[in-house]
């Protein structure tokens, strides 16, 4: 007997035509025949302004891929710190109200929660979650206030508590808290006021999109492959997280000794550094392509003999799995690794790549030589054994069983309550 559909809403303050990986999971679930609903905002990101195509005519924008697509008006994130706190409190306040009224009169069986910073998103649900008296699921991929604090955004210890207890009254309140990390489990047990019990917190990592499974050297690509030269991509948020300081460092360590070319691919707050620096150390063994649609780096990911994921050291950068690291593995391409905890974990047990300690610029030259030395049959090995490690435990498609079996076992819970 074919089991019933359900109602999902989703809330996630990004939303298509931004690139995140929640579309993914909103279109899957509207292909297995779900009925979908998604509350966001304007779409503004990374940009920082709404998306002129989405000015022009918002209208085309209301639907994706079968699901109902209802906005509410935000202010854009700007280019400074007081806009961005203007637009997350912009968003929890208008989805929290605008955005109930909107949903009045349909019924869900679960509320999702897309809870990338700022984790305010939840709040929002939670409301309409209680309105509905549908269970409440968030998918934390990011700690608060840990990750404020270790990326200089807020300093001020009153502040990061007033923030942690903000964080503390959401955990309290949710049914399920899906979380991305194994090394998450123990945070989110400390914000947590009385014992949680065990089957509220499930672990539900990241996926790759599904081109990197599929890319191959025939498709269009960015860079060429060059005979003997040796080519580590790089391809993201250029942050100051990424810590590029010592990337570079690693690049002219080896400038002149192995046959490597550093391709970073992306933008952000050290685009310009990059730049400078680059043109002021006279690397021309590093190319800068700028940011690209997420649609031309599986084609690029297949050029390249190693794809590079560095992060600075802190306890909570540790327990994160950067995102990128999954599509790295599912490309089927070796990995290198400038970093510490769960990502340094992953690439170790796959056996996908090498790793050293972050900030470690002479541990990143080095592990780079020994990977240009191996052999075609050993890179492509790791490259297989990394492509495996994916499928094991990342595949999308066992993800989404997964979480469809949690929001339908939820829903029935809630009814029969």
């Amino acid at each position: 007997m074919a089991e019933t559909s359900l109602k999902v809403l989703v809330v996630s303050q990004y939303f298509w035509p931004e690139n995140m990986r929640i579309n993914d999971l909103v279109r899957d679930l509207t292909a297995k025949g779900h009925e979908v609903t998604v509350l966001t905002g304007l779409p503004n990101y990374p940009e920082g302004e709404v998306f002129e195509r989405f000015r022009r005519n918002p209208e085309a924008f209301a639907r994706y891929e079968g699901a109902e697509v209802i906005r509410v008006p935000l202010v854009a994130r700007g280019k400074r710190s007081f806009t961005l706190v203007l637009n997350y409190l912009s968003f929890l306040l208008n989805a929290s109200t605008l955005g109930a009224f909107k949903l009045r009169g349909k019924r869900f069986d679960a509320v999702f929660v897309y809870a990338v910073s700022p984790i305010l998103a939840a709040i929002p649900a939670l409301v309409i979650g209680r309105l509905k008296r549908a269970p409440v699921f968030v998918w934390v991929l990011d700690l608060w206030p840990e990750t404020l604090r270790a990326v200089g955004v807020v300093k001020h210890p009153r502040l990061l508590g007033l923030v942690g207890r903000m964080v503390s009254w959401i955990y309290n309140r949710t049914d399920y808290l899906l979380l991305q990390s194994h090394g998450f489990f123990d945070n989110v047990r400390r914000y947590c006021s009385r014992p949680i019990a065990e089957e509220r917190l499930v672990y539900f990592p990241s996926w790759a999109e599904d081109d990197f499974s599929q890319a191959s050297l025939s498709e269009p690509a960015l860079i060429q492959r060059e005979p003997g030269l040796f080519t580590v991509v790089f391809a993201g948020n250029l942050g100051e997280a990424q810590d590029f300081p010592a990337v570079l460092d690693a690049a002219e360590a080896l400038r002149g000794k192995v046959a490597v070319r550093w391709v970073i691919v992306g933008d952000g707050r050290m685009s310009k550094w990059l730049t400078t620096q680059v043109a002021l150390r006279k690397l021309d063994n590093v190319l800068l392509l700028g940011r690209h649609p997420i649609e031309a780096m599986p084609g690029l990911f297949a050029q390249a003999d190693a794809l590079l994921v560095s992060l600075k050291t802190n306890d909570v950068f540790e327990k994160t799995i950067p995102g990128k690291v999954q599509a790295y593995l599912a490309s089927g391409r070796p990995l290198l690794g400038m970093i510490n905890g769960e990502a340094a974990r992953v690439i170790e047990e796959s056996g996908a790549g090498f790793a050293c300690n972050s900030g470690d610029a002479d541990g990143l030259a080095a592990i780079t030589r020994s990977l240009a030395e191996a052999s075609e049959t050993e890179r492509a090995t790791m490259g297989r054994a990394g492509r495996t490690y994916y499928e094991q435990r990342y595949a999308k498609e066992k993800l989404m069983s997964r979480l469809e079996t949690l929001l339908r076992g939820a829903s029935l819970r809630r009814t029969n309550c």
